[in-house]
C-alpha cells in the first residue's frame, strides 16, 4: 500500500455522499499497530471490545423507549462512559434541569434528519464555550445507543472550527500542520470517515466487531495526539508507553471515572485517578 519514505493517501473510493477524505496510510498503519500492541498489554484488545459491547448494551437498554423513563441515577451511570461530558453535566443531574435534559434526549431519539436533531438538541441549552459539551452529549448518546446508525461524531473526532481532531491527525499531506482541512462537520462526513476506516480495518484482517474497532482506532489516533502534547489534556504524566493506552480507554469511556455531581468534591479536576481504573479492570475481566 505504501512506499517506504513516501507519503501516500489511503482512499478506498467515493460513495453517493460525494465526500472525499484523503487519509494517510502511514498514520493509520502506525495507529493500528499501536492499538493492537496497547490492547495486548492490557489483557487483549478483544476484552476491550467486549467491554465496549457491554457499554453499548447499557445505552441501548436505557434508550429503548427513547429514554422516557430515564432516571437521574441511570443517567449518571451512563455518564461514566461519556468522557466528553461527565465533568460538565453537574447542573443537569437533578430537578427541573434534569427533566429538561431528559425531554431533549427523548426528542433526540426521534427518527428525523441527524444534523437537524443534533442542532435542535443544542437549542434547549445555553450557548457559548462553557456549553460546547452539549454537542458531544448528543453525539455520545446517539452513537452509544445505536452504533450501526450513528457513527462517532464527537468534537475530538473532528472539529471543523478548530481544524482539529482525529481527521486532522490522519490527513494525507506533506504539511498538515499548516493545512485547513475542507471537510464538513456533519453526519455525512462522519459516515464517510467510518466507511473508510472500516475499509482500512477489513483490508488489514479485522472482520468482526468492526464498528468497535473503528472507535478504538480513532481513540488511538487521538491518544497519540494527546500524548504528543505532553499529556496536558489529562493533566497527568504517564511515564511509559504502556500507560498511554489509558488515553484510549478514557476516550471510549472505559477508564472508570464517574460523573461529577453536586455531592462530589467541586475541587476535583479532570485528572485520571488510577484507583478508579479498577472499574475498567472489572469490565475487562482483570480484577
Amino acid at each position: 500500500m505504501t512506499t517506504p519514505g513516501a507519503l501516500h493517501p489511503y482512499n478506498p473510493g467515493e460513495d453517493e455522499l460525494g465526500i472525499r477524505l484523503d487519509l494517510s496510510g502511514e498514520a493509520l498503519k502506525a495507529a493500528l499497530a499501536g492499538l493492537l500492541a496497547g490492547g495486548e498489554r492490557h489483557g487483549g484488545i478483544e476484552q476491550v471490545v467486549e467491554a465496549m459491547k457491554m457499554k453499548a448494551s447499557l445505552f441501548a437498554d436505557a434508550f429503548a423507549d427513547q429514554g422516557r423513563d430515564l432516571t437521574p441515577e441511570q443517567f449518571l451511570k451512563l455518564c461514566m462512559f461519556m468522557p466528553t461530558v461527565r465533568r460538565r453535566v453537574t447542573e443537569y443531574t437533578e430537578g427541573e434541569q434534569f427533566v429538561t435534559l431528559r425531554d431533549a434526549l427523548v426528542e433526540l431519539q426521534e427518527k428525523t434528519a441527524v444534523d437537524f436533531k443534533v442542532d435542535r438538541f443544542q437549542q434547549h441549552f445555553p450557548k457559548g464555550r462553557k456549553h460546547r459539551w452539549i454537542r458531544d452529549l448528543a453525539a455520545e448518546v446517539l452513537h452509544n445507543s445505536n452504533m450501526e446508525l450513528y457513527p462517532l461524531m464527537t468534537r475530538w473526532v473532528w472539529d471543523r472550527k478548530a481544524n482539529s481532531g482525529v481527521l486532522r491527525e490522519i490527513w494525507f499531506g506533506p504539511d498538515v500542520d499548516n493545512t485547513v482541512i475542507d471537510a464538513p462537520d456533519n453526519y455525512g462526513m462522519y459516515l464517510k470517515l467510518r466507511e473508510e476506516l472500516s475499509g482500512y480495518l477489513t483490508d488489514n484482517g479485522i472482520f468482526r466487531d468492526v464498528p468497535f474497532y473503528v472507535d478504538l482506532l480513532c481513540a488511538q489516533v487521538y491518544a497519540g495526539y494527546i500524548s504528543s502534547q505532553g499529556s496536558a489534556f489529562l493533566k497527568a504524566d504517564f511515564a511509559s508507553e504502556q500507560d498511554s493506552f489509558l488515553f484510549v480507554l478514557r476516550l471510549v469511556g472505559l477508564d472508570g471515572v464517574p460523573a461529577k455531581t453536586r455531592e462530589r468534591d467541586d475541587a476535583c479536576d479532570d485528572d485520571l485517578d488510577l484507583s478508579e481504573i479498577m472499574t475498567t479492570s472489572r469490565l475487562l475481566g482483570n480484577a
